[in-house]
């Protein structure tokens, strides 16, 4: 992983779109819906949720952010006993994919939602920092993983500031051989020499808490903060969403999410899936990318994860969603997946949808929309060899190494002509998503305000209060790295948290 360089008026879009989205069409009633004003989406919302206050979800839909700004929800499409749909908020992700796979809008605006986040988004909340920065600081995109996306974002920054914008690597097995940090500011360590970060767009996934120090002078969107409040933290997450729904309930608004307990120790584990009725999922608060996710529906894959490695002490456990007669049985009852339209072998699929979605001058707008199905088909009973996971995870990223990554397309379902038929959403469905995806954003973003001191410092000991998993609170770098001598002799790392 090496530096790349991207100059003005270069946009390749083979290089930024998967083959498919290239050739795709919209489908015209995804395009209606993106194409929305604020006040229809309110009024169609409202009318369909009569015991909801249109002020306060107003309100909800155009207070600006101050920490997310850009985020993508994974949601999924399923039903109770009695037939009421909901939309259930999976997790919210601060470095969301979905541009590569989302169809354009309009054909002669080949940049797509690259163009439309940045511009709209990125530049507005930069533009002071832009107009001081030093003639020699730089534009970067820092990243970890999916580089079509990430090159992405670079090529487009450099059209938008007609200035030569650099894709720097921040790799989880070397953070530092690009980068440094000094007196709180971001620094590239490019062939002519170090070079000021002015500003930054970053696609760094993985614990970019581990890389990035949260108290930088240098302004980065998404800043870590907004990850450690819930966009990497499913944890924290839980707790934000709590917190929110306390305020909207009375105003008939909730984030709808599945049943969770968090801070759990592994020992507690067994007790809450039996709470559940012997089914659940268990998860590694602080991984993506469906790392370090369990499906449980029997005793074998409950010893499986009994028996598993974890770098961390705390776990979080939920209600698990699968077909009606193997889901659990939460306090709500019980939820099961819609899935697809079947197909011509009568095959129905799990799948969840991304909506992507950013602060726009005033409001919240979506961005791109994508879908995800599982690799098995969602059979009304497991087989005594079936892995759960294998009906139930969506996820498209595979890890091959520390900085390894691939994909599956295979699995991807688009938002065009060819494929959103076989999801069966409507109107209704994606306008539904996109209300819960701003809630999740909003409350996200309110616990990462809590979490920042006036001045810019990282409340620590709050943290703590909410998620003291000693493991994780060693790997956190607040005011970036010393340098310690080890037993050794040689030099090594310390975090501040």
């Amino acid at each position: 992983m090496q530096i790349q360089v991207f100059e003005p008026g270069q946009f390749e879009t083979e290089r930024h779109f998967y083959p498919r989205t290239q050739n795709a069409q919209i489908h015209p009633l995804v395009l209606g819906f993106m194409r929305m004003s604020l006040e229809r989406i309110l009024l169609r919302y409202c009318h369909l949720h009569p015991g909801v206050d249109p002020k306060v979800l107003e309100q909800v839909l155009t207070t600006e952010p101050r920490q997310l700004r850009w985020s993508g929800s994974d949601i999924l499409n399923v039903s109770s006993a009695g037939g009421t749909k909901h939309k259930l908020v999976v997790e919210t992700n601060s470095c969301p994919s979905g541009q590569k796979s989302f169809p354009l809008l309009d054909e002669d605006l080949e940049e797509g939602g690259y163009g439309r986040v940045l511009k709209h988004t990125f530049l507005p909340h930069i533009k002071t920092s832009l107009r001081k920065a030093e003639p020699d600081d730089i534009l970067a995109v820092l990243y970890d993983k999916n580089e079509i996306e990430s090159s992405g974002y670079a090529q487009v920054l450099a059209n938008l500031t007609e200035r030569r914008t650099y894709l720097i690597p921040v790799p989880a097995s070397d953070p530092e051989r690009h980068i440094a940090v000094r007196d709180r500011w971001l620094f590239a360590k490019l062939p002519e020499g170090e070079r000021r970060v002015a500003c930054a767009w970053r696609y760094v996934t993985q614990k970019p808490w581990t890389r990035l120090p949260l108290n930088l002078k240098t302004p980065i969107l998404n800043p870590v903060v907004a990850c450690l409040a819930g966009g990497r933290n499913k944890s924290t997450a839980a707790k934000a969403f709590e917190m929110a729904n306390g305020e909207l309930r009375a105003s008939g608004l909730e984030i709808e999410s599945p049943e969770t307990y968090t801070n759990v120790n592994r020992e507690q584990v067994p007790l809450l899936v039996a709470q559940l009725g012997g089914k659940a999922v268990v998860k590694i608060p602080y991984l993506n990318a469906g790392q370090g996710i369990f499906t449980i529906v029997n005793q074998e894959e409950l010893d499986l994860f009994m028996e598993s490695a974890s770098d961390y002490d705390e776990f979080v456990v939920q209600q698990l969603v699968g077909n009606f007669r193997w889901s659990s049985t939460s306090r709500r009852g019980k939820l099961f997946h819609i899935g697809t339209v079947p197909n011509s072998k009568g095959q129905i699929y799990a799948f969840d949808l991304r909506m992507m979605i950013s602060w726009q001058e005033d409001q919240y707008r979506p961005i791109a929309m994508y879908a995800r199905r599982a690799p098995q088909a969602l059979e009304r009973e497991l087989g005594p060899k079936t892995s759960s996971w294998s009906v139930l995870g969506t996820n498209l990223s595979r890890k091959v190494s520390e900085d390894t990554w691939t994909t599956e397309p295979n699995r991807l379902l688009m938002m065009d002509r060819k494929d959103f038929g076989k999801l069966g959403l409507g109107i209704d469905d994606l306008i539904d998503a996109y209300i819960q995806a701003v809630l999740a954003h909003r409350a996200i973003d309110n616990l990462a305000q809590q979490l920042v001191k006036r001045g810019g410092g990282f409340r620590t000991e709050l943290f703590r209060s909410l998620n003291n998993d000693a493991s994780l609170l060693r790997e956190i770098r607040v005011d970036g790295p010393t340098r310690t001598k080890n037993p050794g002799g040689q030099e090594e790392s310390q975090s501040h948290a």
